[in-house]
């Protein structure tokens, strides 16, 4: 048992991010049971989500990931499930108004005052020594 207040800290934290761990794992593995047992492109989805998570949390490394990952494509494909990756969303673009529309009137903000400008420090001569 640590004794030290920063080993008991430690310690609490240790175990706040092992069950954090062990939830992660376990969500992975749920959704890949439920994957294997009917292949959908949603579950197939899913799968390949929670492993993209525990790569943001830390817990797989990206390599590691992306192997599963082609595995669960792969076990889709077989299963003749097609998995559509999904598209980044652009801003969306604002749609022109009509000419009739009442075009905004400009905010008038607050003017403020310059801020002082800082004369800067007068230089002085350093005698040479000879």
């Amino acid at each position: 048992m640590p004794i030290i207040k920063s080993a008991k800290k430690a310690a609490r934290q240790t175990t706040k991010r092992t069950a954090q761990n062990v939830q992660i794992k376990k969500d992975i593995r749920t959704a890949l049971k439920s994957f294997k047992k009917s292949p959908s492109a949603t579950k197939a989805s899913l799968v390949q989500s929670e492993y993209d998570k525990a790569v943001k949390k830390g817990l797989l490394k990206k390599n590691t990931a992306s192997r599963r990952k082609s595995s669960v494509a792969k076990l889709a494909k077989t299963a003749g499930v097609k998995i559509t990756t999904p598209v980044k969303k652009a801003t969306p673009v604002p749609k022109p108004t009509p000419k009739s529309a009442a075009k905004p009137t400009a905010v008038k903000t607050a003017t403020k005052k310059p801020a002082p400008t800082k004369k800067p420090a007068p230089k002085i001569k350093k005698p040479t020594a000879k």
